[in-house]
């Protein structure tokens, strides 16, 4: 396997995976860029989620697909934003306004109530029918912060403040976020289960 399709239209995302994947040896091709839209995300959780991209894109582009599926999970607000982190104010990736009503909704609440972590399923199939997909998860935790600080990374970077860390993800350099992140974390636990099934 040395060519993959990635299951997501989402600039930023491609662009992280782009980096993550850098010196994996696989060839990462976008979805967009086969003229594959964005499968429709019905499901209830995130793997539901992340396994329903990974195959519609290996069903449209007859490759091997990796997808995600990640958001933030507010403690305060059950869980919210969660699967809807992507279109928490109602448009698909408007960053700025998802950010916006995040912190109106935590508007007063105190800093030790502010728990939330991002949490990455990957999934990747070997073909659309694939009966066993390798699937990663992994959580990144920390706490919302009242406003937003840096210009780096994009989604809810510039609110979320990593546990033992003092700058929020937008004032990381990309190589620290890219060994703590969400995204990062899942994709070690996938190369992991790929050099175990080629050694089993």
């Amino acid at each position: 396997m040395s060519r993959i399709v990635l299951a997501s239209s989402n600039p930023g995302k491609l662009k992280e995976f782009g980096a993550l994947l850098a010196d994996s040896g696989l060839e990462v091709i976008a979805q967009g860029s086969l003229g594959i839209e964005d499968a429709e995300e019905t499901g209830l959780t995130f793997v539901e989620n992340a396994l329903l991209k990974a195959r519609h894109a290996a069903q449209a582009s007859g490759l091997p697909a990796l997808a995600d599926d990640s958001g933030l999970c507010v403690d305060h607000l059950h869980g919210a934003p969660g699967l809807y982190s992507a279109r928490y104010s109602g448009g698909h990736g408007d960053a700025a306004a998802n950010n916006a009503k995040l912190l109106r909704e935590l508007d007063g609440v105190p800093a030790e109530q502010r728990g939330a972590f991002f949490i990455c399923v990957l999934v990747l199939l070997q073909h659309a029918d694939d009966p066993s997909p390798l699937i990663a998860e992994a959580r990144w935790h920390g706490h919302i912060l009242p406003e937003g600080r840096g210009s780096g990374g994009f989604g809810y970077n510039p609110v979320f403040l990593p546990t033992g860390y003092s700058q929020s993800v937008a004032e990381m350099d990309d190589t620290l976020k890219k060994k703590l992140s969400h995204r990062g974390q899942a994709l070690v636990l996938l190369h992991e289960r790929l050099r175990e099934l080629r050694h089993a």
